[in-house]
């Protein structure tokens, strides 16, 4: 079998800072690491990976990104396919989906598609059921494991708002991974790291995967941002340590009383 996984590149920090001038992210300064959700997705594919099937990991990104790939192949990916122009800039979740969608495309005869449930720079959890609606295949979301492969069908375990249910599908199936409280990532062996280098790896830009470049990135998008803010930080509460529990209430009556909440 074929299993493609989709990954990206993100900052290694949750105090993201944006630009003003162009409600961008701004990476300088801050380190960049595997998007967690995906190397969860990498981990299912080749935990069920069996003797003869390959796994093919795509970013879209800058230059950079390369390094995420790597890491991938050092986890055992078989090959890597990097996704970077200038005409892919500015892309919001539909226009990077279709990128990705293209390049599937170009791949070919995939049974499995794994993605992250979301990105941690961004939350959107779009880019995954985008793909699946562009390719015209199923698609399972919140999968915590993959229960079982056999022949042409899947079955996984997936989580819900009212606990778990088990869902079979036909392949090909796109699947976008949790990270489960069980799930602790993988670090690669140096030898591992040392071999991903000699793994194939392919860079393609606009030009590569076809079509009119005003499908992609700002060109494509079909939303703007319009403002991007990191929300106020929170007061310190205020804690009362009261001798009694009727002192603990008088207090907290005046306080309340002092904020005219009651």
């Amino acid at each position: 079998m074929k299993f493609i996984v989709c990954v990206k590149q993100v900052p290694d920090t949750t105090e993201v800072k944006i630009d003003p001038e162009t409600n961008t992210l701004i990476r300088e300064g801050v380190p960049s690491i595997l998007n967690p959700f995906d190397q969860f997705a990498l981990e299912e594919a080749i935990k069920i990976r069996q003797e003869g099937d390959e796994i093919i990991v795509v970013s879209m990104g800058p230059p950079q990104a390369k390094k995420a790939l790597l890491k991938c192949l050092a986890l055992g990916a078989d090959r890597a396919v990097l996704l970077s122009d200038r005409a892919f800039a500015g892309a919001d979740t539909w226009a990077t989906s279709f990128t990705l969608t293209q390049c599937i495309k170009k791949i070919g005869d995939f049974n499995i598609i794994f993605c992250g449930l979301q990105a941690i720079d961004g939350d959107t959890a779009q880019v995954g059921p985008e793909i699946a609606a562009q390719l015209g295949i199923p698609q399972i979301t919140y999968v915590e494991s993959v229960e079982k492969l056999e022949g042409k069908k899947l079955i996984a375990k997936v989580q819900t708002d009212d606990g778990y249910k088990i869902v079979e599908t036909r392949l090909p199936v796109l699947i976008t991974g949790i990270t489960p409280s069980s799930f602790e990532p993988t670090n690669p062996p140096m030898m591992s790291i040392m071999k991903a280098n000699k793994k194939p790896f392919s860079t393609w830009d606009a030009d590569e995967l076809g079509g009119s470049k005003d499908n992609y990135g700002l060109n494509g998008s079909l939303t703007e941002v319009i403002k991007v803010y990191s929300p106020p930080a929170r007061e310190q509460g205020v804690i009362i340590d009261e001798e009694t529990a009727e002192a603990a209430v008088q207090k907290l009556i005046d306080l309340l009383s002092k904020d005219k909440v009651i």
